[in-house]
């Protein structure tokens, strides 16, 4: 519930998630939550709540993650945003934008889209830059088996294969609007992204689905295991669960603003 005299402030996070237990509070490490709930509090002496539009695991990064908190102390948004980025520091977290929103916006109910992208760097050379950054997978994978693999779990679904059993979802149907597979050429080596995009994903869906994903690409899988997989509708069928280093919350939808981007 909001209290009465207070603005809501709409913040676009990034951080690496590297030194994280996830994004939200945890009784057992330290949190992107935390850290900017307790800058929060250095800078305006108030207690307030982040909420987010996702949640990410331990290791997981964002690009563009969308949340909001409730300030009775009015501030310039880009000032809250200059002291909150002095205060995070040393912590890998930067708020990027910083705006005054409506009282019943919120960042995670009002959200109708959210965007992955998992990064796998396909090369045989230890990682150095791109340590903690992406999954490095060594043999080539084949993008093209994949992206057509893909496809079949475009659409509305029961994933619970693809679903981990810590998942708190009510019900294992998801709609997901794309899942796509390219390759990039990077400045360190050739990169294969999967891209996914869907109104709310299960708890390790997306890693789930890459995992299985590049079984197809190192031709362990056949396209259409995939799909099998799918229907099987047995958490026993998944192949592999992806590391969450290489995975990015990219952007959040809502209906007044459209997609937010880095």
């Amino acid at each position: 519930m909001t209290r009465p005299n207070t603005k809501r402030y709409a913040l676009t996070i990034e951080f690496d998630g590297t030194p994280f237990q996830g994004l939200q509070r945890q009784a057992h490490g330290p949190s992107v939550q935390q850290s900017i709930e307790e800058a929060l509090a250095r800078v305006t002496g108030e207690e307030a709540v982040l909420h987010s539009a996702g949640r990410t695991d331990t290791g997981v990064h964002a690009l563009a993650m969308r949340s909001h908190v409730d300030l009775a102390k009015p501030m310039d948004p880009f000032r809250l945003s200059e002291a909150l980025n002095a205060h995070l520091r040393p912590d890998p977290i930067a708020i990027t934008h910083c705006e005054v929103v409506p009282v019943d916006w919120h960042a995670r109910f009002s959200c109708t889209g959210r965007a992955y992208v998992y990064r796998i760097l396909n090369r045989r050379a230890p990682l150095t830059l791109a340590k903690h950054r992406v999954w490095q997978v060594v043999p080539d994978l084949d993008a093209e088996a994949m992206h057509r693999a893909a496809q079949s779990l475009v659409g509305r679904h029961d994933f619970t294969t693809f679903r981990s059993v810590q998942c708190q979802a009510k019900d294992p149907f998801k709609t997901l609007d794309r899942l796509d597979v390219e390759t990039v050429q990077t400045e360190f080596g050739r990169e294969i992204r999967v891209h996914a995009e869907a109104r709310s994903f299960l708890h390790h869906q997306v890693r789930s689905m890459v995992g299985c994903l590049k079984l197809v690409g190192q031709g362990s899988w056949a396209e259409a295991r995939l799909g099998q997989a799918l229907l099987a509708r047995d958490r026993a069928e998944l192949g592999l669960n992806a590391p969450p280093q290489g995975l990015y919350f990219v952007s959040a939808n809502y209906p007044e603003t459209g997609e937010e981007h880095l």
